[in-house]
């Protein structure tokens, strides 16, 4: 919380995040970036209630697109750790992975419950341990981390971008150079799993199933975050073309799966009175049909 490297900043950006917002461009950046968290954070509910209400998850979501989120988290977990991030960006990353595995838990359990198969609890069980471990294993070295790392930069959603050093013209360091891999790599994987659920609700010509808000939320989070990472003041000695490079995964990241999240809600629009394919419908009668 000390303001003497930062005269002119705001107190309790400082006592939070250790970061130095001078103006009001930067204050504004550290807000979005907050609610963006917290869009993010909320995303996996809607779903969760759709899935629940439906029963039809494991035919409305790719398990490709499923995968693809896992995998961008997890990448976004290892680098928080890797980029020296502060403990409140851990834990979100670490929410933000065991949000993915409660979904796929979901997505497995009417797989097999609307197959008739009897593995339901098990795959649950598995699941809920595997979530109970990772929560025990990050929480240890997240307060591990705590200790040993100092002063961080608030990045909002990015959690993989590495401290910028003193003179932020200077080129990447091993660091950044590490961060900045993992997060073109997770980006990648965000972009990447758009597709597989466009090509299913394009198969189904339905969303079915789909929770529209779980795209609504991701896509006020990419925005919010990618307005709040490009109002923040670039480092002293920094340009502004230095300073868009540096985060320019992360930029793609939000901004590219926007851009698919959009192709996905004009289909929510196109298929807003589609119903379930044939098939589908044959699957759910036999189900009511065994049930009785």
């Amino acid at each position: 919380g000390n303001l003497s490297a930062c005269p002119n900043g705001s107190r309790w950006v400082m006592d939070v995040f250790h970061e130095c917002a001078q103006d009001g461009r930067d204050i504004a950046s550290v807000v979005l970036g907050l609610v963006s968290i917290f869009c993010f954070a909320a995303a996996s509910f809607p779903q969760f209630y759709q899935a629940c209400k439906t029963g039809i998850m494991d035919r409305a979501l790719s398990i490709y697109f499923l995968l693809g989120w896992l995998g961008g988290d997890l990448l976004n977990l290892i680098g928080s750790f890797l980029a020296d991030q502060l403990p409140l960006q851990v834990y979100t990353a670490v929410y933000y992975v065991l949000a993915d595995l409660v979904m796929l838990s979901l997505y497995c359990y009417y797989k097999v419950k609307n197959r008739g198969g009897g593995f339901a609890a098990p795959i649950n069980a598995a699941f809920f341990f595997l979530s109970l471990g990772m929560v025990s294993t990050v929480s240890f070295l997240g307060r591990g981390a705590a200790v040993a790392q100092g002063p961080a930069m608030f990045k909002g959603r990015s959690l993989l971008s590495a401290p910028t050093n003193e003179l932020g013209s200077e080129p990447f360091t091993r660091s950044e150079i590490i961060g900045f891999t993992i997060g073109s790599i997770s980006s990648v994987l965000y972009l990447c799993s758009r597709v597989p659920q466009i090509y299913t609700n394009y198969k189904r010509k339905s969303t079915i199933g789909v929770s529209y808000s779980l795209f609504a939320l991701v896509m006020l989070g990419n925005s919010l975050y990618g307005v709040s990472v490009l109002l923040k003041n670039p480092e002293p000695g920094q340009g502004e073309g230095d300073y868009v490079l540096h985060h320019l995964p992360w930029l793609v990241g939000s901004l590219g799966v926007l851009s698919l999240d959009v192709v996905i809600s004009f289909q929510f629009l196109a298929y807003r009175r589609g119903r379930p394919s044939t098939r589908e419908e044959r699957d759910a009668l036999l189900g009511e049909q065994g049930d009785s």
